[in-house]
Parts: C-alpha cells; sequence; structure tokens
C-alpha cells in the first residue's frame, strides 16, 4: 500500500462550502475514487494558512489527483469545485505532493 499526502488551496472564505459539498460526495464519484485503488482518504484544513491538508492510500500506482486520462465523474466534480479552490486551467485543483519523512505503523 502505498501512502500519498498533498496540499491544495481552499479560497478564503470558502471552508464551510467546502465541507458542505464533501458532505455530500457524489456516491459514484466516491465508488470511482475506491475502484482507482484509493482508501483511507481524509482532507483536513489549516484554519491559520487556509490549506487543504489530504492524505490517501493507495493499492495501485495512481492517486485521486492524477491528471491523464481524467473521467467524466472527476472532470464534472473538478469544475464543480473551481470556484472555491485555486486550481489548473482543466479545473483540477493544484495540489502539491508532499514528501513523507516519517512513518510509524
Amino acid at each position: 500500500m502505498k501512502r500519498f499526502a498533498f496540499k491544495m488551496y481552499l479560497k478564503p472564505g470558502c471552508e464551510k462550502e467546502y465541507a458542505r459539498r464533501h458532505a455530500a460526495i457524489w456516491p459514484e464519484l466516491k465508488q470511482m475514487i475506491k475502484d482507482s485503488g484509493v482508501s483511507n482518504y481524509s482532507i483536513f484544513w489549516d484554519k491559520e494558512t487556509n490549506l487543504l491538508f489530504a492524505y490517501q492510500e493507495c493499492s495501485k500506482e495512481t492517486n485521486s489527483q492524477d491528471t491523464d486520462n481524467v473521467d467524466p465523474i472527476t472532470q464534472k466534480w473538478w469544475d464543480m469545485m473551481a470556484d472555491i479552490m485555486d486550481t489548473n486551467k482543466d479545473n483540477s485543483p493544484v495540489s502539491i505532493p508532499l514528501e513523507e519523512l516519517f512513518h510509524m505503523d
């Protein structure tokens, strides 16, 4: 199992809307993420910096932030989230992978 962590940028004042949208995540998106090998996926919000920190475990070489061969469900989600996050030209969230320096089981 590969661990993958990354950070994203939430626009100021959008934390409640971000939480609301994720509380109602589409079942088909959730299933697609699981089917792609991602599990134990969490996103945390740092109030002081407005950064989102995400962690997931991946049973395959891909992760939820791969932008190659994006399926229509993910693209639709990205399009919906673009107004409250910093995004790339394709509306994928600007996400910066974080290097793991320590892990303890």
